[in-house]
């Protein structure tokens, strides 16, 4: 037969409204090396205020410590996708050149020997930049000079995932083609994109072939990322719908579209914007006659882990 494999991620804000994730983040706890005055506290880079000058009591600022360290404690193991930080903009730019962003879940040297996310060559006075942690996971999440200064930052955001919210969706999809082809590979936690290997869903050659998720709560999805099949019938997937919403009607192939898959290259990926469209389901549904497999739906359940962001 032939067939499509496809990985799919999906990215969701929390329960329903984005709020709601600013509110529950608001858990994390900052500490630092050291503090240099009362306006300086490490809760300054989460306070909500986006003013990049410290006179005006909004960035954090360390003494100049041997090897200067700000933490966030996130409360719990996340994916971190990545970590967007802010300089200060009102003085000494340079100082954040050569900091050091881990990422980990050991408090030894008050955590500044985990794993390292990125080294910050240079951000301009008042600029933000984002480092890439290519899923590094972790509960904390450090900034560190590994030199004698000050260390002040206005801006942090950490971006992320949980990892065990990924794998509480319910998949099932339009039929079966034999027993490997369960609906439930596709969130088996497994990258193999090749079906014989058994890590892949198939439905057989279904008048409109569909692969459904429930999330089991209603979130606002910002975009679906697919990465197409490599070895195979790439252009199986053209003209895949995605859809998000709340009604099983026609199994859920008449919610809200959120993109039409026109082509993905074979082994490449595509991000779709869903831009918060709200729904409980998400359907990949083909609507013509043919087999659909899905490899590795991995949900990524994803939202600001931190708004160390300021307004």
């Amino acid at each position: 037969c032939v067939c499509v494999c496809v990985f799919i991620y999906i990215t969701v804000l929390l329960k329903f409204c984005t709020i709601k994730a600013t509110l529950v983040l608001k858990s994390g706890t900052a500490t630092q090396s050291s503090q240099f005055d009362s306006n300086g506290a490490a809760g300054k880079a989460i306070d909500g205020n986006r003013n990049t000058k410290y006179a005006e009591r909004s960035c954090t600022h360390t003494k100049q410590d041997s090897k200067p360290w700000w933490r966030v404690d996130l409360h719990n193991v996340y994916t971190v996708t990545s970590v967007t930080i802010t300089n200060r903009g009102d003085c000494c730019p340079e100082s954040i050149n050569g900091a050091e962003i881990r990422v980990g879940n050991s408090l030894d040297d008050n955590g500044n020997q985990n794993p390292l996310c990125a080294v910050i060559t240079w951000i301009p006075a008042g600029n933000s930049s984002s480092f890439q942690c290519n899923g590094m996971t972790g509960r904390y999440v450090s900034v560190v000079l590994p030199r004698p200064d000050f260390l002040t930052l206005c801006e942090v955001q950490v971006y992320g995932y949980t990892k065990n919210l990924a794998l509480k969706g319910t998949a099932t999809q339009s039929s079966q083609y034999n027993a490997a082809g369960a609906a439930g590979k596709a969130i088996d936690g497994k990258r193999n994109a090749k079906f014989s290997d058994h890590s892949c869903t198939h439905t057989e050659r279904d008048s409109k072939p569909w692969w459904k998720v429930d999330l089991h709560n209603v979130y606002a999805v910002t975009s679906v990322t697919i990465t197409n099949r490599g070895d195979c019938c790439a252009q199986r997937i053209n003209g895949a719908e995605i859809r998000i919403g709340n009604s099983l009607d026609d199994n859920g192939n008449q919610n809200p579209l959120c993109a039409v898959i026109t082509s993905i290259p074979a082994g490449n990926s595509r991000t779709f914007q869903c831009n918060g469209m709200t729904g409980r389901y998400v359907n990949v549904v083909l609507p013509r006659p043919d087999f659909l497999t899905l490899c590795k739906n991995f949900l990524k359940f994803t939202w600001k882990v931190l708004f160390l962001s300021k307004n």
